[in-house]
Formats: structure tokens, sequence, C-alpha cells
């Protein structure tokens, strides 16, 4: 039988004491981002677990803005690493330089050594240098001449990729993908939405003079970590997820042909753990100490769309992976 692995539950002044933090945390990064609501839950999600995500979307959507805004918000150590295809490994992991004075080798640490890593346009370095990053991700440490160096905590990276260029790219292979606990894709914003970003720059909102106080500390954030962990699971949640992962491994089983034959992969046990983490995250950020199904199908797009592996059918017919998503949904009862 399932068993909960959250068992010592969240006392009510603990939950108002995150409540409180989790939205100092979210008027703070508002004061940059406009609308975006989905991508701000994401990096709170992200934030809270320290799961990794990756977002997808045309340039211009606030992405790097976003990640500057929660970093400023949380007081942590924050680096942007511009990939492109002459990127090396020692270039984002640190290197050991020679130091003529003393005579010796002095090891010099790269920008993955900071808090929140936002990975710009992942899929333009080399494949090479995506795994040594996707190394640091799964780690928490790099190896310089020899010595493991330990990312501070919390560490988040946040990737992008751009999805309308792929001249000059390298397509992250699906086993790197899965790496990402969330692969979130950004809609262009409403026309209200767009002039108040155009307002906010006429008023000098995003100048360096304008940097709101931070609304929380990075020890006050491992705090709250914790706290999500203690989040209540019911087993029959757990097992609600792993059917979900289930029935994409056995498509043929549960899906109606036509959708079935479209899958070539199936999510990996990973995925299952990743709804298990974010949605004790999410939890927290509406206010409960417990996991509800619903909490699990609002993140079934963000955990599966890039776990899933679609054959060369799905492109040929148009058929998006969300389609296939929300079939598998809908073949899982919901407890």
């Amino acid at each position: 039988m399932l068993q909960n692995t959250a068992t010592t539950g969240i006392d009510a002044p603990d939950l108002a004491r995150a409540q409180q933090l989790v939205g100092s945390i979210i008027r703070s990064f508002e004061t940059k981002v406009v609308g975006q609501s989905r991508l701000q839950e994401t990096l709170m999600i992200g934030l809270l677990t320290g799961g990794h995500v990756l977002l997808e979307s045309v340039p211009g959507l606030a992405k790097t803005t976003a990640a500057q805004a929660l970093a400023e918000s949380v007081s942590a150590d924050f680096r942007r690493i511009q990939c492109t295809p002459d990127l090396l490994p020692s270039d984002i992991a640190g290197t050991q330089i020679f130091d003529a004075a003393k005579g010796t080798f002095v090891t010099q640490l790269g920008p993955v050594h900071a808090n929140i890593v936002l990975l710009d346009e992942i899929n333009r370095s080399s494949a090479k240098t995506q795994s040594a990053m996707l190394e640091a991700m799964q780690e928490r440490q790099t190896s310089i001449g020899g010595e493991s160096y330990p990312l501070p905590e919390p560490f988040l990276v946040l990737a992008t990729q751009n999805p309308i260029e792929q001249e000059g790219t390298y397509r992250l292979p699906e086993a790197q993908m899965d790496r990402f606990m969330l692969k979130d894709v950004l809609d262009y914003p409403s026309p209200a939405e767009e002039a108040e970003v155009i307002r906010r720059i006429d008023a000098g909102v995003y100048s360096a003079a304008q940097k709101p106080p931070a609304a929380a500390s990075l020890d006050a954030i491992v705090q709250v970590q914790e706290l999500v962990k203690r989040v209540y699971v019911d087993p029959a949640i757990i097992r609600y997820i792993v059917g979900l992962a289930y029935v994409t491994r056995n498509a043929s089983q549960y899906l109606e042909p036509r959708l079935a034959n479209l899958i070539e992969f199936g999510a990996s046990p990973r995925a299952s753990i990743a709804f298990s983490q974010a949605a004790r995250a999410l939890a927290l950020l509406s206010g409960r100490d417990h996991v509800i199904p619903e909490d699990v199908k609002k993140l079934a797009h963000r955990i599966l769309r890039h776990r899933i592996v679609l054959g060369f059918d799905a492109v040929v017919e148009g058929i998006p992976v969300e389609t296939i998503i929300d079939a598998v949904l809908a073949s899982v009862q919901t407890p």
C-alpha cells in the first residue's frame, strides 16, 4: 500500500507565515512583470521545490525580466548566461587559472555558482556544454581541477529556448529535457498588459534606481522549501499521479488508436516525482496544507509536455502534445 511521504503536516501558524511570505514575493515580482500569471506561478513552484524550469517562447515576453525580478525579490545571487555555439563547459562551471605571482593555480568559479541562473537560449550551446550544465543541475555541484564545489542553496536554473529559430541550434535530447521539472510555453500579453508595460517603461520602473526592496531572505526560502515537503499527499492522489504516467507508457490500452499511435515514448518516473513535488508547492501557494486532484490536473501540461515523445505522424498531422495530455487526463479516473 502506498504511504504518504509527508506525514508531519503543517501547523496553521506555519501555513499563515508561508502565505504571508509568498504573498510578499509575488507583490514584489509584480512590480516588474505585467500579467504572465502562469509564468509567475511556474517560477514560484520552481523556487519552492528547487525544481528547474524550461521556458519556451518567442523573444520579448519578459523571460529575463521575470528571472531577474524573482531573484531581486528574495535577495538571491543572479547570473545570466547567454548560450552560444562557442560556449565551453568551463565558461559555465569555472576553471583554474595560473597565478604568476604565487606560482600556483587558482580556482575561478563560473556563473553557475549562483542562486538563480538564467540559461538564455540553451539550445544554442553545444551538446557538450548542455551536458555540463545539466550535470550541475542534477548533482548540485561542479568539479574543477579534481575538486568538487557545491552550488549554493537555494539553487534554481531557468532555461529558455526560442521555438521559431532552428538555424545554429542544438536540440536538447529527451533524456536531458527530463531533468527539468516544468516546461512552460508563454503567450503574448493582452493589449492592456502591453500598454501597461510601455507605461512602466516611461515611468522608469525598470531602471536600476527603482529596484524594490527584497521581500524575503534566502534563509526564509529554504525554510518554506522544507515546509513544502510536509504538505499532505493522500495515497489516492499518488495512485492518480502514477496512473497518469502509466497511461503515457501504455497508451494503446487506454487511448483511442489514432492518438495512441502518435506516442513513441511515455513519461519517465521523474514525471511522477515532479507531479508530487510541484503539486505540494501549488497547494501551499493556494493556502492549503494538502494536495487535491485539481493541483495535479493544473500541472499536467507543464510536467508532461516535454516528457512525452511524439512520432513523425504527430508533426505531419499538426497534433500538439497538449492534445495527447488532455486525452491521458480524460482516461484516468479522478480520485
